[in-house]
């Protein structure tokens, strides 16, 4: 979801997860349950935030057991409902789902790999692989990740990023909305059901001044009005985190605040668990909201931002801050003008009305 100390590069992890209660029984094993039709809108549902959370070239995925398939919807793709498998859990993105901020046993381990634990039931394990990478943007994920997820054959996959686009000076709506539609559309093509999210803005996250601020959030609305339409085209499990309950509680955040701590992953698996349980897609335990460890401190988020931190900033400003100085300067041209964010906020809108009616109308 977020920004990342290290510029993208094809990567992947894969483990065997153990277990994750539904409204409804679990089917009989081998029996997959039906895929739910495709909701009108996309179900915004923030996590209880009160309880919260360099890969191999070839990945391989041993599942501990054979656990509960989802089958393809009606007319859908070639996963049939005969697959009695291992459920396959593929995640594509950035280091927001590649768990930067959740360290387990020296790695990153992340909101992903603890939803995992809970999707099937009676220690029966999915098959697990997580291709997200830190830094990545839509054009590695449409690139270099979805084609190896497509080979995974998955009957769940997450499609979440957008926010390293948004800080890049090539930043496209139109472009973007293309890429992750394809994506999706692949992807839902051979059955898979796609799990997404919106995400809140850097610039708000960072603590940027207004000027600077205002054009990161118009960027990131736009990517999360992407992601809605998508969402609601595809029939996609859809988590909303933009939401200020979300971005103002900082048990949830790292020292960097940028990407989530243990306890902010733990709410993001939390909050996937109970829409997948409602569709009858989990079928184990939720993960437990509590965190192992402890948050950081104040001198641990210091630490950070006068080292890592410092990196980040300055190989951002070579490539993102010429660009956001500018747009800054429009900023206060307007507002000294008596415009205000206007005339801003409608060009912005107007290239986003576009890019979904270019993407959306086919």
């Amino acid at each position: 979801m977020t920004p990342e100390t290290a510029e993208a590069e094809s990567g992947a992890s894969t483990s065997a997860t153990a277990p994750g209660t539904l409204p409804v029984p679990p089917p009989a094993p081998g029996v997959p349950p039906a895929r739910p039709a495709a909701p009108p809108v996309p179900s915004c549902v923030p996590p209880t935030l009160s309880a919260v959370p360099a890969a191999p070239p070839a990945p391989t995925c041993v599942p501990a057991a054979p656990s509960a398939v989802p089958a393809a919807r009606d007319g859908g793709g070639p996963v049939a409902a005969a697959d009695a498998g291992p459920l396959r859990f593929v995640v594509l993105g950035d280091s927001f789902s590649e768990g930067v901020g959740d360290r387990a046993d020296g790695v990153w381990r992340g909101w992903a790999a603890l939803l995992a634990e809970g999707l099937a039931a009676g220690g029966r394990g999915p098959a697990f692989l997580n291709l997200a990478v830190s830094g990545a943007l839509s054009a590695d994920v449409a690139d270099t990740q979805a084609p190896r997820a497509l080979a995974f054959r998955p009957h769940l996959a997450s499609v979440v990023v957008g926010v390293n686009d948004t800080l890049r000076r090539t930043f496209d709506i139109a472009l973007l909305a293309r890429r992750l539609d394809r994506v999706c559309a692949d992807l839902d093509a051979v059955g898979a059901v796609l799990l997404t999210a919106c995400l809140p803005d850097p610039g708000r996250m960072l603590g940027l001044p207004p000027p600077l601020a205002r054009p990161l959030a118009r960027r990131q609305r736009s990517v999360n009005a992407v992601v809605h339409a998508l969402t609601a085209r595809y029939g996609a499990v859809h988590l909303h985190l933009a939401d200020p309950a979300w971005t103002e509680d900082r048990a949830l955040w790292s020292a960097d605040r940028l990407h989530p701590g243990e306890r902010g992953h733990r709410a993001v698996a939390g909050g996937f668990h109970r829409l997948l349980a409602a569709r009858g897609l989990a079928h184990g335990a939720p993960p437990s909201p509590e965190p192992l460890q402890p948050p950081p401190t104040r001198t641990e988020a210091l630490l950070w931002l006068a080292t890592a931190g410092t990196g980040w900033v300055l190989r951002r400003s070579r490539d993102l801050l010429p660009q956001l100085l500018l747009l800054a300067g429009a900023e206060l041209r307007h507002w000294a003008d008596g415009t205000g964010t206007g005339p801003l906020d409608a060009r912005a809108d107007d290239t986003l009305a576009a890019a979904l009616a270019a993407t959306m109308g086919r």
